[in-house]
C-alpha cells in the first residue's frame, strides 16, 4: 500500500455564521483543495462558553459547524495564511495525516 503525507485541516463554525458557504466555495473554486466535507454537530461550545445545541422546540438553530478537508503540506500553509484574515483564532485546527493510495 502506497501512502502519501498531507495536511488535514479542520475549522469550527455554526450555522449562523456567515462565512461557511463562502468558505466552501473559496476552497472549491480558488484553492481547489483535494476534497471539502461540512460537518453539523448536535451541540458544542467554544471558548465564550456559549452552548450551541438544539432541542425538539428550536425554530431557528444554531448548531456547530465543522469544515474538514486536507491536501499537500505546502498548498495546505498558503490556503491557511489566506484564511487568517478571514477566521478568528483558535477555529482552525491541523495535523499530519497519510492518504492511502
Amino acid at each position: 500500500m502506497n501512502t502519501q503525507q498531507v495536511t488535514f485541516v479542520r475549522i469550527y463554525l455554526t450555522e449562523k455564521d456567515r462565512r461557511l458557504d463562502e468558505l466552501v466555495q473559496r476552497l472549491h473554486d480558488q484553492e481547489q483543495v483535494r476534497g471539502v466535507t461540512v460537518f453539523r454537530g448536535i451541540e458544542g461550545f467554544g471558548e465564550s462558553g456559549t452552548v450551541h445545541g438544539a432541542t425538539l422546540v428550536d425554530l431557528a438553530m444554531d448548531l456547530p459547524v465543522v469544515i474538514e478537508f486536507f491536501d499537500d503540506a505546502t498548498k495546505v500553509e498558503v490556503i491557511l495564511e489566506h484564511l487568517m484574515g478571514v477566521l478568528e483564532p483558535g477555529h482552525i485546527v491541523k495535523w499530519s495525516a497519510e492518504v492511502c493510495e
